[in-house]
């Protein structure tokens, strides 16, 4: 991992110095009534019968004021991801600030940092809590380019004017990859692998017969798909194509199946250019996901839609539901059926809440062979109030409540320094649904290609070692043919970066080559990745070539190889 000095890894950086933020800000110590007290987990340092305390930051006359804390010079590592945990609350204000379950208000955590007189803020982590009290997690990471010029603090602010905010537990610490990607390794051999017990010969004169026989068996394809994005140009670059076909098992459509592609105009339909992406699949053998049939954020839906009264859109959502799905029924694996819902209500402001709905149900009529999704941004980074996991449930509880047959979670993944234990708390909390999960859009944007690497393993490690993410597929990866910049894996050249490398090693490193001897009693065990195999058998009569595939299961798979 990227870092130039020794770090101590998982020391708080702040403790007890809090000072008001604001020029009226109060600030208090206050002790954690008994029921909250009995509901909080521990927290180290923490004992079972100490009481637990929090700061309260009272007379605030703005967003900004609240507290804040200073880090020791010289205590925070360029390079070095750094995590913030913690416990927040408000009390007072009637709410506004943010909505969902209950109304409440953002709070942010914030790390100032001094820079030649001025300073610059980094986010840190956004939740909201709720006005009828209750405490909530709040998290993020951070990371400095350089060693700051000036001091650096933690802020936690975002209220408005005359709502509290409560801190508690806040810590800051250096977060250890090297010992994370250890304990993911481990997590993924349970998830990703399976015993396998290849039984040669059934009877036990032609068991014994085979013993000894060298055997090598070598995996063919992985049952965990990796993806990527394509357009009509990059299909024309030979380069793009060659890491395309040899790294990638999917892929989804960057623009050409939206509605403001195929229909830019009323009534002017043009499905050419997904039919020309789609034909590409089809001809290298590459299943495509369906994005997107509807988009709910007003700045993506072209004008004549937004032009329409209420029952000409509902006319034109039916007509875009027929016409698409009707055209390409069993051709999309997947559809992202109404994308971002959780920061767009077009058609349900329009429509009725039971718009989107409705569009799911649409969709499963016309091609019931397909999974369908919603699929949004910033869940999965603890930096966005309007998109929580809790938020991102109630949402799919609210759809199946209408009867919208969900059939998957699309998290995008456009990320900037991850952080794993941030991205594995919102996936365990989204595999509470029972639905499976797929990284649907992922882009890792960092100019420094070496961290950019190192943080787009974070995100794949974290991927494929949880037990609800069922596939990842990535938002472009070469240079110049990318929405965002400093996310390339490939550069403009055809040239594969450290970062694609990094791609490149994982995919062989989750891929099972075993060799080895038939034993006594005819049979080859060996532990492997999920997916399909050919297994070589050499005896003094020759060689023999067999299939099969390794699925999921908790006890050992045998296979009667019948040879």
């Amino acid at each position: 991992m990227a870092r130039t000095q020794e770090v101590p890894f998982g020391v708080n950086l702040i403790g007890n110095g809090w000072a008001p933020l604001g020029a009226s800000t109060t600030l208090s110590e206050e002790h954690v009534v008994e029921q909250d007290q009995a509901v909080l987990p521990a927290v180290d340092g923490i004992g079972e019968r100490e009481e637990r305390r929090y700061v309260l930051a009272a007379r605030r006359d703005g967003e900004d004021d609240g507290l804040r804390h200073a880090v020791p010079a010289g205590a925070l590592v360029p390079r070095v991801t750094y995590r913030v945990a913690g416990w927040v609350a408000v009390q007072g204000g009637d709410g506004g600030g943010c909505a969902g379950a209950e109304v409440g208000h953002v709070v942010r955590v914030s790390l100032r940092v001094g820079d030649g007189g001025g300073f610059r803020l980094l986010d840190c982590g956004a939740v909201c809590a709720g006005v009828a009290g209750g405490w909530v997690e709040i998290k993020g990471a951070f990371r400095l380019k350089e060693t700051p010029a000036g001091e650096v603090a933690v802020h936690v602010h975002g209220a408005p004017a005359g709502v509290d905010v409560k801190v508690m537990d806040l810590r800051v610490f250096a977060e250890d990859r090297k010992a994370r990607f250890k304990q993911l390794r481990e997590k993924t051999d349970k998830v990703r692998k399976r015993d396998v017990v290849l039984k040669f010969g059934g009877a036990a004169g032609v068991a014994a017969s085979m013993s000894g026989a060298t055997v090598r068996v070598v995996q063919m394809d992985a049952a965990f798909p990796l993806g990527t994005c394509i357009n009509g140009s990059v299909i024309q670059d030979p380069s793009f194509v060659d890491f395309f076909t040899n790294n990638f098992d999917w892929a989804v459509f960057e623009n050409e199946l939206k509605w403001y592609w195929t229909e830019a105009q009323r009534g002017q339909l043009n499905y050419r250019d997904a039919d020309a992406l789609l034909d590409f699949c089809e001809r290298h053998g590459k299943p495509a996901r369906g994005h997107c049939i509807f988009w709910a954020v007003d700045g993506d839906v072209q004008q004549w839609v937004k032009d329409l009264g209420r029952d000409d859109l509902a006319s034109a959502v039916h007509g875009r539901l027929n016409g698409l799905l009707s055209r390409y029924a069993g051709h999309f694996r997947h559809y992202d059926v109404n994308n971002e819902m959780l920061h767009g209500r077009f058609y349900r402001d329009r429509l009725g809440d039971d718009a989107a709905a409705l569009m799911f149900r649409e969709a499963a009529r016309l091609d019931p062979a397909a999974q369908l999704f919603v699929n949004d941004y910033n869940v999965e980074c603890a930096n966005d109030p309007n998109a929580t996991p809790e938020k991102y449930i109630e949402l799919i509880t609210a759809l199946q409540r209408g009867g919208a047959a969900v059939g998957g979670i699309g998290l995008q993944g456009h990320v900037s320094n991850p952080s794993g234990e941030v991205i594995c708390d919102a996936l365990d909390r989204l595999a509470t649904t029972g639905l499976p999960v797929w990284i649907t859009e992922l882009d890792v944007s960092e100019a420094d290609v070496s961290l950019r690497a190192d943080d787009l393993e974070v995100v794949l490690r974290e991927a494929y070692a949880h037990p609800a993410v069922a596939g990842v597929v990535l938002w472009g990866f070469m240079q110049g043919r990318m929405w965002r910049q400093d996310a390339a894996l490939v550069d403009a050249d055809g040239g594969v970066n450290e970062a694609g490398q990094r791609l490149v090693n994982l995919r062989r490193e989750w891929m099972s080559d075993a060799r080895g001897s038939v034993d006594g009693v005819g049979s080859f065990r060996f532990r492997g990745y999920h997916g399909t195999y050919v297994v070589e058998v050499t005896t003094a009569s020759g060689k023999t070539l067999k299939t099969f595939a390794v699925d999921k299961g908790e006890t050992s798979l045998v296979v009667d190889m019948q040879i």
